[in-house]
């Protein structure tokens, strides 16, 4: 693959790892999401987390708000719940006779959206402006949400009661998705063991900056994609669009996703171009959720095996 000559800050790139190191002490067994995790922030991007209650999703959105210096929400979603608890509303000022707009929890820098699939349709779509504009419209105004916006998103498996599905326009404005599943035994032992995980929480430290999540974003944008591996990712997204009886259609914002997210990879790793293994370390994160058709994310996973057998990547 072909290069360019771009000098990336290896001490900006070490503080990232420093995060995947310090989070990897609170949430054992989960190196490869927590790496997901930071990817994605970096990306600028949203992430959805599917998995059973109790595996550490709150968790892990807390480790990363802490290590980060963000500034963290918690909206957890019920069926009663409504788009304004979310967002905002408008309250009369007795004083001033007038109108002003009382912002929500959605107003913060990492949100973190529990359990959104028990909330029903309209209320999950007042997610969908502040995911693809980091902004959120009321009474025909626009209020623009902070400048690291990171929404984490749970959802539960759809064979839980009092769950709807995601809509595909939803999905579709997740950059990533992970699942936690249930850690090694031996892990678990040493949880049971040690201190309790919100006590490891309340002792961490920022350990980067708002502007170096910036700085890491402009950054990882400026690394180089060869073309040879642009033509692989739209030969994927073409596969979908005519195999539709094997597979949901991939959308070009599907695409640039995996751009976006190749190249925070590709960052992290050090490298100043996409490497393939930073491109196929990117295919189920940010395909297996578009492919899942409500059939959970390891039914994605698998999905992004079969389009690789079909398509295969550029060495």
């Amino acid at each position: 693959m072909s290069k360019l000559n771009v000098q990336l800050n290896s001490q900006l790139i070490q503080r990232f790892h420093d995060i995947i190191k310090r989070s990897s002490e609170v949430i054992l067994d989960k190196e490869n999401q927590i790496t997901n995790t930071v990817v994605c922030m970096i990306a600028r991007g949203h992430l959805l987390i599917e998995d059973e209650p109790g595996v550490g999703k709150t968790t892990l959105a807390q480790t990363i708000a802490k290590l980060t210096g963000l500034q963290q929400s918690r909206i957890q979603f019920t069926n009663d719940l409504l788009p304004a608890d979310i967002i905002g509303h408008m309250v009369f000022n007795q004083d001033k006779h007038e109108f002003y707009f009382k912002e929500g929890p959605l107003f913060s820098e990492l949100v973190l959206a529990d359990e959104l699939n028990r909330a029903n349709p309209k209320t999950q779509s007042a997610l969908l402006q502040a995911m693809e504009e980091s902004s959120v419209t009321v009474d025909r105004k626009t209020y623009s949400l902070a400048e690291n916006f990171f929404l984490i998103a749970t959802q539960n498996p759809k064979m839980q009661i009092g769950t709807y599905a995601l809509p595909e326009s939803q999905v579709d404005r997740f950059l990533m998705s992970i699942h936690l599943d249930y850690i090694s035994k031996d892990s678990e032992v040493k949880l049971l063991l040690g201190d309790n995980p919100r006590k490891l929480i309340d002792g961490l430290k920022p350990i980067i900056g708002k502007n170096d999540l910036l700085e890491a974003y402009k950054e990882s944008q400026s690394v180089h994609l060869d073309s040879k591996l642009a033509e692989f990712i739209a030969d994927l997204l073409q596969v979908t669009r005519t195999h539709q009886d094997q597979f949901q259609t991939l959308s070009t914002r599907a695409g640039l996703a995996l751009v976006q997210t190749s190249k925070a990879r590709a960052f992290i790793n050090g490298h100043d171009y996409v490497a393939p293994d930073d491109l196929l370390l990117s295919l189920k994160p940010v395909l297996a959720h578009r492919l899942a058709d409500q059939q959970g994310l390891p039914f994605g996973e698998q999905k992004v095996e079969e389009l690789l057998q079909l398509v295969q990547i550029p060495q």
